[in-house]
């Protein structure tokens, strides 16, 4: 098939098929398959547990590196999501092949800083914690071997944005579920030995996530070389353009640093944590294993809305980027309110998984049904930030995050865990949550003032 015939079926489907269908065939693929990543999230965590508590303490300790790897990969990606749909809607084909180019530069040069982490700051980083050997010898071994591996993830996150952002939500779904099936598969062999493998521990966790990424890596390759999509990668051309890179980061830099302050808060958070006990490190951790069963969907489907809003966004047509917004924000709440009602009737059999008890298990019930408050709020705050990101406004989700995850968060953490003790640490998350979902929505008042009002219908 031609590409200029890739290029009309494109046009037409992100075009001109009725909103709700469309928004549904470009998302339910990536919602499937992140949930299946949520998955593979809480087999590790259930696996890692059944080797103590200070075992899933280290690897919660090590959690905040793993998300700023992911933030950097994913954050990158949404910024070359976001251009390539922006130059389809343009009908520049040429431009938006460039993009793609650039998206497997950077991730390479990423990579790059990973693997100096892991090599130098890893142990740095758990002894700032704890002088316990017991919590950071298999904290520093995690860490080491997930850094120096996450080349493959960097690729794998650029090549599942490319083909979405032409369109393609199958293929990406197939990426992500060979390696978290993988993944899950390798845990247990892994960690404990099985099979005639040695038992690894937890380092063999991190062993079994890297081999997963590699998988995800390898099947994203075959199917970028195989499928008629309208974005190629032809690398003997390739040539750097500092406007191309700008525009890729213009989007994709707010983006990682956006998700990377999850990161940042949860460092700060473990550090108040710990001063309370291992105990609420690990339910930290737990409730962000968890809480990924509820979220990852949503973010599933943003996978599907980014390219939808973008193109239509590029394209001129308001109308359809609003009846995508708005559907979005329905869908979104929806999933909101069911994870909601399960972390308030079910915190204990949640907890149980991880063969929580005594301490561990008391606070975790208590952490999970005040923090989950936050839920219904974040499903607006997350599509506004897509709209956003869509339109090339990735400052303002950037913004937003600043307020939730640091700027309000942190500090409110700390004053009121000083009142309430432990409690005070759940009690800011509805309460960062709220605050910064009003200043979003300002944010989205500001957009429609200045741009969205003046495009016609």
């Amino acid at each position: 098939m031609s590409e200029q015939k890739i290029q009309n079926q494109n046009t037409l489907r992100m075009g001109e098929m009725a909103m709700l269908p469309l928004i549904i065939k470009m998302s339910l693929p990536s919602m499937f398959s992140m949930l299946v990543q949520a998955l593979y999230n809480i087999v590790d965590s259930i696996f890692v547990s059944r080797l103590g508590e200070y075992a899933l303490s280290a690897v919660s300790l090590v959690y905040p590196i793993q998300l700023i790897n992911i933030s950097v990969g994913v954050g990158a990606s949404i910024g070359l999501s976001s251009l390539i749909s922006r130059r389809l809607g343009a009908k520049d084909l040429e431009a938006a092949q460039n993009a793609a180019e650039h998206g497997l530069f950077l991730a390479l040069c990423h990579w790059v800083l990973f693997v100096l982490f892991g090599f130098f700051g890893s142990r740095p980083f758990a002894m700032a914690f704890s002088e316990n050997a017991t919590l950071i010898e298999p904290a520093v071994s995690y860490c080491s071997i997930v850094c120096i591996g996450s080349l493959f993830a960097l690729c794998s996150s650029s090549m599942e944005k490319i083909m979405q952002a032409g369109g393609n939500m199958i293929a990406p779904m197939w990426c992500m579920l060979s390696g978290a099936v993988t993944n899950i598969i390798l845990d247990p062999i892994m960690i404990f030995g099985y099979f005639g493998f040695p038992a690894l521990g937890v380092a063999g966790a991190a062993v079994a996530t890297v081999t997963g990424q590699f998988v995800t890596f390898l099947v994203a390759n075959l199917f970028m070389r195989k499928l008629d999509l309208p974005v190629k990668v032809k690398y003997g051309r390739f040539a750097i353009s500092g406007r191309t890179i700008k525009d890729i980061y213009q989007v994709g830099l707010p983006s990682m640093v956006m998700q990377s302050i999850g990161s940042v808060m949860t460092i700060c958070l473990n550090a108040i944590l710990i001063a309370f006990s291992e105990a609420a490190v690990a339910v930290l951790g737990v409730y962000f294993k968890l809480q990924s069963f509820v979220f990852m969907p949503v973010f599933g489907m943003n996978h599907g809305l980014m390219p939808i809003m973008g193109y239509n966004y590029g394209a001129r047509s308001r109308g359809r980027l609003m009846k995508a917004y708005k559907l979005g924000i329905l869908i979104a709440l929806g999933i909101m309110l069911v994870g909601l009602a399960i972390f308030q009737l079910f915190p204990a059999q949640l907890m149980g998984l991880f063969k929580a008890e005594g301490d561990l298990l008391n606070v975790g019930i208590k952490a999970l049904r005040t923090i989950s408050l936050c839920f219904p709020l974040a499903a607006i705050g997350i599509i506004t930030g897509t709209l956003f990101q869509a339109t090339g406004r990735g400052v303002y989700s950037l913004l937003t995050s600043l307020l939730r995850q640091l700027i309000i968060i942190v500090p409110a953490a700390y004053i009121l865990s000083k009142i309430s003790g432990v409690m005070g640490v759940w009690y800011a998350f509805p309460l960062a949550e709220g605050f910064s979902l009003v200043f979003s929505l300002l944010m989205f008042r500001r957009l429609w003032r200045t741009d969205l009002s003046k495009i016609p219908e």
